[in-house]
């Protein structure tokens, strides 16, 4: 399987950043910088279909956790290469670390759900994780409301719309009232970037999503960020899923919606920084 396009900045221990449905590596832009500058290398990656990473088929969440599991791979044994240049192959230093750890997995929205497909399917190649605007579920994807919400996304574009124009409308939809404007500009156009035909597949593989039965395996420290007024993954709805998953910690962003990261990216990069920072020992 081809490894999937990313940007990377910095070094040190990996932090990966999965994009919503509206997004790109540019939806972290803002906490590629920080986590680089705290002494992260941060990587932010394109889902496939996005922007050069190459489509999938069929375009499943399956598909999509093994793409993200191809380049966690893929960073993984990066970091083995580098401990063995300087350490060299049979360094005591090297011996120790022959087995690679996981990294830390960031989620925000469907890239959420992706995080928690990699960790269903390959726990071990995560030690953190931090689930952001997300949830464990969407619904079945022949219910009703469930195609009544695939219909009224894709209306404008079945109406001649370009993925900017759809932009323009939703996601002012999706910000709370303390929304840095900024981050919303931003927010626009990575949705604007987003393939019309990609857009459509993600929205049919959402609707099939329903991780509710793996919440209790997840024992890694987890991290979940809600967004005050976020309408996609309303805090109620993250606070269930956080009580699922033992020893998880849950915080709510005040102000912002469904976008926090882009929202409010100094408080939303203290938080995670913070979490980061905690030593596993307090985190169970």
């Amino acid at each position: 399987m081809n490894i999937p396009t990313f940007t990377v900045l910095g070094g040190g221990p990996t932090v990966l950043m999965l994009h919503g449905i509206g997004g790109g590596h540019l939806a972290f832009a803002p906490q590629v910088e920080s986590l680089a500058s705290a002494g992260y290398r941060a990587v932010a990656w394109d889902m496939p279909g996005y922007g050069r990473s190459a489509p999938i088929e069929p375009y499943t969440f399956k598909g999509l956790a093994q793409s993200c599991i191809t380049l966690i791979e893929a960073l993984l044994a990066g970091d083995e290469e580098r401990r063995c240049a300087v350490s060299g192959p049979d360094s005591p230093a090297t011996q120790r670390r022959a087995r690679p750890g996981g990294i830390t997995l960031l989620g925000h929205s469907m890239g959420g759900m992706v995080a928690q497909e990699v960790v269903a399917r390959r726990p071990e190649l995560v030690s953190r994780l931090i689930l952001c605007g997300t949830s464990p579920s969407f619904g079945k994807p022949d219910g009703d409301w469930q195609r009544e919400f695939i219909a009224q996304r894709t209306a404008p574009l079945d109406a001649g719309q370009s993925m900017s124009d759809l932009a323009e409308v939703l996601v002012p939809q999706m910000v709370g009232p303390d929304s840095l404007p900024e981050g919303v500009r931003l927010a626009a156009h990575c949705m604007g970037q987003v393939p019309g035909s990609t857009y459509r597949r993600a929205l049919e593989a959402l609707v099939t999503f329903d991780r509710r039965a793996n919440l209790p395996q997840i024992h890694v420290p987890t991290l979940l960020v809600a967004g005050e007024h976020d309408r996609n993954a309303p805090p109620p709805v993250m606070k269930k899923m956080a009580a699922a998953i033992a020893g998880s910690t849950y915080l709510e962003m005040p102000g912002v919606g469904h976008l926090q990261n882009l929202e409010a990216p100094d408080e939303f990069d203290t938080l995670v920084l913070n979490f980061l920072a905690l030593p596993r020992a307090l985190l169970h």
